[in-house]
């Protein structure tokens, strides 16, 4: 009996030791899982504005201020005259003097026109100064005179359309330069207002610029930069001539000009370079 006893004991001492023991280790886990002091949040970038992100490419952008690269002079010769072309006097890039023959017409049938209003006119003036001999004798009255020195006049206004007509035959130069394009050829036949030939003076250059509005506040005419021509890797002095009386709504840029003055190297209408302004302040 006692032997009972000792043996119950032991068994609910043993479930004692059992359940205080899954009581630490349940306490144990929900100290774990619960940390006494809250860690802080990590920080977080602050947002890029989309300003902020465009300020560097603007920046960039307005510091690199392309310059195209244009003739001071320069033009398009276009048929003053329906007909055919006798003889193209140039070739493509070739260098000529102003006043020089650059294109003839064939103008045989303006020339027997020219004759023709010629011999007209002698034949009128020979009849109105007979006709004011005749006055002098009495033989002729006041209306045959007015009527013969008015066929005179008439004959003499058809004479110098013929001859202006005449000068259309012959294209020549009007000014120092070179030919940039031939759009004709020898024998072929044109009508009025279409093009021949297009001419440049490789001689006097500018550039042509959009800047950004608020450079306004100090460009002026006359202000020196220098441009930099990525395809000859050489550098030019020019000065601004002329700045845009408005600016454009739009894109908020102001048009300028600037007269190159060209030194030694080879600089042709149609390149571009990068303008960069001796006075511009600072940060603008």
């Amino acid at each position: 009996m006692k032997r009972l006893v000792l043996i119950a004991g032991l068994v609910l001492g043993a479930l004692a030791v059992a359940v205080a023991v899954r009581g630490q280790e349940k306490q144990n886990g929900q100290a774990a899982r619960s940390p006494s002091a809250p860690s802080a949040p990590a920080s977080t970038p602050a947002p890029v504005s989309p300003a902020a992100k465009q300020a560097p490419a603007q920046a960039m952008q307005e510091s690199e201020i392309a310059a195209l690269i244009a003739a001071g002079e320069e033009t398009v010769l276009s048929a003053q005259m329906a007909g055919r072309i006798k003889d193209v006097n140039i070739g493509l890039g070739d260098q000529f003097k102003r006043g020089a023959r650059l294109l003839e017409f064939d103008c045989s049938e303006q020339q027997a026109q020219l004759d023709t209003a010629d011999a007209e006119y002698r034949a009128a003036r020979e009849t109105h100064l007979a006709r004011l001999r005749l006055q002098a004798l009495g033989a002729a009255g006041e209306l045959e005179v007015s009527v013969a020195a008015a066929a005179a006049d008439k004959a003499k206004s058809q004479l110098a359309l013929r001859e202006s007509q005449l000068a259309y035959c012959k294209v020549d130069a009007p000014f120092s330069g070179n030919v940039a394009r031939i759009r004709v050829k020898a024998a072929e036949s044109v009508q009025v207002g279409q093009p021949l030939l297009d001419l440049v003076n490789p001689a006097s250059l500018k550039a042509q610029m959009f800047v950004p509005a608020a450079w306004v506040a100090w460009l002026r005419v006359g202000m020196p930069l220098t441009i930099q021509v990525r395809e000859t890797g050489q550098s030019f002095r020019a000065r601004v001539s002329k700045m845009n009386s408005r600016v454009d709504g739009v894109s908020q840029q102001l048009e300028l000009e600037a007269r190159i003055e060209k030194g030694n190297g080879r600089l042709l209408p149609g390149m571009v370079g990068i303008a960069q302004f001796d006075n511009r302040p600072a940060g603008k």
